[in-house]
């Protein structure tokens, strides 16, 4: 009997040590070149995300990928075999993000990408199965660019992208959408991220006469077909992604990008929205973390995309871990489901309802149209 009461004790001491296990979450972002000013953001919201989940202590491991798909997959595979991360945060832009899914489905740890291209997530099948992610998908933005366009007069449209997975997943959801309101393609051009100069691409787009331009660019980078139609005397309707929806863009873009028209997510005009809107109060909640933090006026959508990836692992690790404990095979199985169980919940982008097979899970109260007006956004119903 005296034998027996030290072993219970030590067996209750080694209990309570794995219920207390920390949750390590790796967090990959492009805090640092061309998509420095969508990743500086979701970097700083990292900061600001719970330090405590259900009960368990929850560390970040922050790198930084540079905006490079080879970096950010460097970095998923040490913060998997080095790290044992249970969850993986990341990265900003899609052609990274479309990198790491191989990394993540072969060591079964669920991701929650920070890009917009629905093929981070589509079609569903047994690697993507590991993927979530919180930016609206292209076709959803598409549309609304689309009637857009079509309920004031553009006929015809001329398209410039990146040269990378998110430009040619814009051009092929944008040219569906285009179609099935039959307005005319007279244009499709691409540049890189880092180029200086779009001069031959401008020059097409303008002898293509078109009522409408759209550039399908994200962060600082995508003022350059504009700023470079501008200097041409371009004076038709131009159209821009949500993946401008930052401060910085309105500063490189300047009065060369007054007039742009694109869509966005809730957050980006939250106070301008009705009190009824379904997404105004998170979106707010999460405003006023962040420029509690750095500052008014320092909040832009793609610190959101972060914080929105942080509410869905806030909302599944409890529910993980009545299955498994952190640092498991077991617990990132368990995550995985939990945030496909993921039902209504708010974010400052949109109300998220995941499944087996919509690993987004957003409606059509996730896109807001904006216009750019004295240098800043204005909600346009």
């Amino acid at each position: 009997m005296k034998l027996l009461k030290p072993l219970a004790l030590a067996a209750a001491l080694l209990v309570s040590t794995w219920a207390v296990a920390d949750i390590n979450v790796g967090v990959t972002v492009s805090a640092t070149g061309p998509a420095a000013s969508l990743g500086i953001p979701e970097k700083n919201t990292i900061a600001l995300m719970p330090k405590t989940i259900g009960g368990q202590k929850i560390n970040y491991i922050v790198l930084d990928d540079a905006s490079d798909t080879t970096a950010a997959v460097s970095n998923t595979r040490k913060l998997i075999t080095e790290n044992k991360v249970d969850i993986i945060l990341g990265s900003t832009i899609t052609p990274n993000s479309l990198a790491m899914i191989d990394v993540v489905a072969e060591a079964k740890t669920p991701m929650i990408s920070m890009a917009a291209s629905a093929r981070i997530v589509e079609p569903m099948d047994d690697k993507k199965a590991w993927v979530f992610k919180t930016p609206q998908n292209d076709i959803m933005m598409s549309n609304a660019i689309v009637e857009h366009m079509a309920a004031n007069g553009v006929k015809t449209v001329a398209f410039i992208g990146f040269s990378d997975a998110y430009g040619e997943g814009w051009f092929q959801e944008f040219s569906k959408a285009a179609a099935a309101k039959n307005l005319q393609l007279v244009g499709n051009e691409r540049y890189t991220r880092t180029d200086t100069s779009v001069t031959g691409q401008t020059l097409k787009l303008m002898a293509a006469k078109p009522d409408a331009v759209l550039v399908a660019g994200s962060g600082t980078p995508a003022a350059l077909p504009q700023k470079s139609l501008k200097e041409r005397g371009y004076t038709g309707k131009m159209y821009q992604t949500h993946g401008v929806a930052n401060a910085d863009f309105l500063r490189v873009g300047g009065k060369d990008v007054e007039g742009t028209l694109l869509p966005a997510g809730p957050v980006l005009v939250a106070d301008q929205l009705p009190a009824n809107h379904p997404v105004k109060k998170a979106a707010l909640a999460y405003i006023a973390s962040y420029e509690a933090a750095h500052g008014k006026g320092s909040v832009s959508t793609f610190g959101a995309h972060a914080w929105d990836a942080g509410l869905l692992m806030t909302a599944a690790i409890p529910v993980a871990l009545k299955k498994a404990q952190p640092g498991t095979a077991e617990f990132r199985a368990a995550l995985r489901e939990a945030l496909e169980q993921v039902k209504g919940m708010p974010g400052a982008h949109g109300i998220f309802s995941m499944s087996k097979t919509d690993h987004l899970g957003l409606d059509q109260n996730a896109r807001v149209m904006v216009k750019i007006e004295n240098g800043t956004w204005k909600y346009t119903p």
